[in-house]
């Protein structure tokens, strides 16, 4: 290699060539994806031991790099794209999403200032207002684009603190007596992100109220209107809190429209996290799920959740874009344009200064499938779910523990020749056992003490003959387990 090549980028031709080869090898791993079992089969330290201590000096073929990639990295991947990924949340890498992306890393820019590309900050704008529309949100609602329901959650708690306009962006919160207590409430089945959000900006965990739900797992409004008149008595100053539509274990709704009456009369921020339930609001038949979010201070949902997104693309709204803009808004000179309040920039809204170009791809998607399409695949989803749900409950040695208003199950084997006592290990064997078959992937979670698989169907590719196949897994695998009970 000459002087001159070695201070180049890779040249065009062989980008060209390796570009060719690495679409065809995303095209055939989406159309078999069922050629990899579905969890990872690796040790803990078994990629990382594969690996170069150091970092190479000299260059090294590319088809190296392939290859190692084949070798070392594939099998350490859990494939998410897998239609028969019902783990967690299962989120979908779509095909006009990732040439959308492709096109984002090509492009490279940094949609921090409308001048650093207005393409990026305009369209922005556009696909997030295509996308309150999709839900039925009003236009009250500004939409900003965030990585995370985890950050987008966090944003709303430090609007919600600037808000008090307690001069607390400027002062701070330490040593300050003067300062009253804040507390921000949330409910037991709410993601785990909004207490961290409350750590991260000082309020600190005594002070998050963590309310009790009810039989079907939805905040109590009662609850939270006692928590808030108890912390008024106690002179602190209740500020933020938080519903959620559709919740991480059961995704329960939680009852947003009496949360906003207790939330409009204490004078408290409401934030309804949708990260998942939010999405299925674009079904004409599912927009009941966001009845009462026209009144809420802040709302977050997900299209890299359940609308076929490649992570990360987390949609977050507010009917108080100047109070997020006064808590996050610093100027210095060497950030100030021509344009000055004419335009939006971006970097005004959150934590971060450099944005990627995130709009791109969903604009691809959205135009690719159509919003019919997109419900249509939605739909599709829950009709799956309640299919799922049937099954379950037509065997007498299943259970169904948690409502099923998405496409998400909460469900557990309850044998009769195991004894109830053990039914939660015995679960927990069924599970693993499942899953090690490499075919599909559920995950857990608990209820009420009790250990309970959880089936969740989001992939763009999942058939019936995906949770066809899970469910004679789940009644083999109990079936012969529960032998070792008799």
């Amino acid at each position: 290699m000459t002087q001159p090549e070695r201070l180049h980028d890779m040249n065009s031709e062989d980008f060209r060539q390796y570009g060719k080869q690495l679409i065809d090898w995303i095209a055939n791993y989406l159309d078999q994806p069922e050629r990899y079992p579905v969890l990872s089969r690796v040790k803990p330290g078994e990629v990382k031991g594969q690996l170069p201590d150091q970092p190479p000096d000299a260059p090294e073929p590319f088809d190296d790099i392939l290859r190692d990639f084949d070798d070392i990295i594939m099998p350490g991947i859990t494939h998410w794209n897998n239609p028969a990924f019902f783990a967690y949340f299962g989120i979908t890498g779509s095909m006009p999403g990732i040439l959308g992306e492709l096109l984002t890393a090509g492009l490279n820019v940094n949609g921090m200032l409308w001048r650093t590309s207005p393409s990026a900050t305009e369209l922005e704008e556009v696909v997030m207002d295509w996308l309150r529309q999709m839900v039925g949100l009003p236009d009250t609602f500004k939409g900003v684009i965030m990585d995370t329901a985890s950050i987008s959650s966090m944003v709303a708690v430090a609007a919600a603190r600037e808000a008090l306009n307690l001069r607390i962006r400027e002062e701070g919160m330490a040593g300050r007596s003067d300062l009253p207590r804040l507390t921000m409430y949330t409910s037991e089945q709410s993601h785990s992100s909004i207490e961290k959000g409350g750590i991260v900006l000082g309020i600190g965990q005594q002070n998050i109220r963590k309310i009790e739900v009810d039989a079907e797992f939805r905040m109590r409004p009662d609850r939270l209107a006692a928590a808030i008149e108890a912390d008024r008595r106690s002179g602190y100053v209740p500020f933020f809190a938080c519903a959620t539509v559709g919740t991480t274990s059961t995704t329960s709704i939680d009852p947003v429209p009496a949360i906003a009456d207790i939330c409009q009369r204490e004078k408290v921020w409401l934030h309804v996290d949708g990260a998942y339930g939010g999405n299925a609001a674009i079904v004409p038949e599912m927009r009941y799920v966001l009845q009462g979010v026209e009144r809420a201070d802040s709302f977050v949902m997900n299209p890299h959740k359940w609308m076929f997104t490649p992570i990360d693309f987390s949609a977050f709204y507010t009917r108080h874009v100047d109070t997020l803009k006064r808590a996050f808004s610093i100027l210095p000179e060497y950030l100030r344009t021509a344009e000055g309040s004419t335009v939006t920039n971006f970097m005004d809204y959150g934590v971060q200064l450099g944005r990627r170009f995130r709009a791109l791809k969903f604009w691809f998607i959205v135009r690719t499938y159509g919003v019919d399409g997109i419900i249509d695949r939605i739909r599709e989803h829950l009709r799956l779910a309640k299919l799922f749900e049937g099954w379950v409950r037509e065997s007498p040695e299943w259970e169904v523990v948690a409502p099923v208003p998405f496409s998400t199950i909460n469900f557990r084997a309850c044998p009769s020749s195991v004894p109830e006592e053990q039914w939660d290990d015995f679960n927990e064997r069924v599970l693993n056992a499942v899953n090690a078959t490499g075919e599909v992937f559920l995950s857990h979670t608990k209820l009420h003490e009790r250990y309970v698989l959880h089936l969740a169907i989001g992939n763009i590719r999942t058939e019936e003959k995906h949770i066809a196949r899970a469910w004679e897994l789940l009644q083999q695998e109990c079936e012969r387990l529960s032998t070792e009970y008799a």
